[in-house]
């Protein structure tokens, strides 16, 4: 899983991520880039320029009549689990609801941690259970040049 959240696990407001960070938007192109990512529909519906390039896009919804361009569909968990290889490296990106069904299975999670609490937050990640993860990775502080935030990049491995 790949996500941005705040203190209090937010994720996002109003259909959008609750802020934009330009440095980890290039993380999120460089890590997720040449793999597959998964998504809801909300989520696919929020990129401003429909699917992503360079990757395999999987949007799972519950529309039997939805479909987007370039993109694959899928109705379940179980579905897009039967898409992806048993090797394939894949990438679930929001939003809330589709984080809650994949956790029982991800196996790494890249948490960008923003250090701020945002008024008006309707969608969360799920909590991160200290016996079923443990950190792998954390980044020193940085500051967005363009709004001041701070953030810092956190890995996660799931015990075994």
């Amino acid at each position: 899983m790949i996500v941005a959240v705040d203190r209090n696990n937010g994720i996002g407001r109003g259909g959008d991520q609750l802020v934009y960070i330009s440095e980890d938007l290039k993380h999120f192109k460089a890590t997720t880039t040449g793999h597959t990512v998964i998504m809801g529909r909300k989520t696919s519906n929020a990129l401003p320029k429909g699917v992503l390039p360079k990757r395999r896009n999987i949007i799972v919804t519950r529309s039997a009549e939805w479909h987007i361009e370039g993109g694959e569909v899928a109705h379940s968990v179980e579905e897009v689990m039967d898409m992806l290889g048993d090797d394939e490296e894949a990438y679930v990106m929001g939003g809330g609801e589709i984080y809650k069904q994949f956790m029982p299975m991800a196996e790494k999670l890249v948490v960008t941690e923003i250090d701020a609490e945002y008024e008006g937050v309707d969608t969360y990640f799920p909590e991160i259970n200290g016996e079923e993860w443990k950190r792998e990775m954390v980044s020193e502080w940085m500051d967005d040049e363009k709004n001041g935030v701070r953030f810092r990049y956190v890995e996660y491995k799931r015990n075994l």
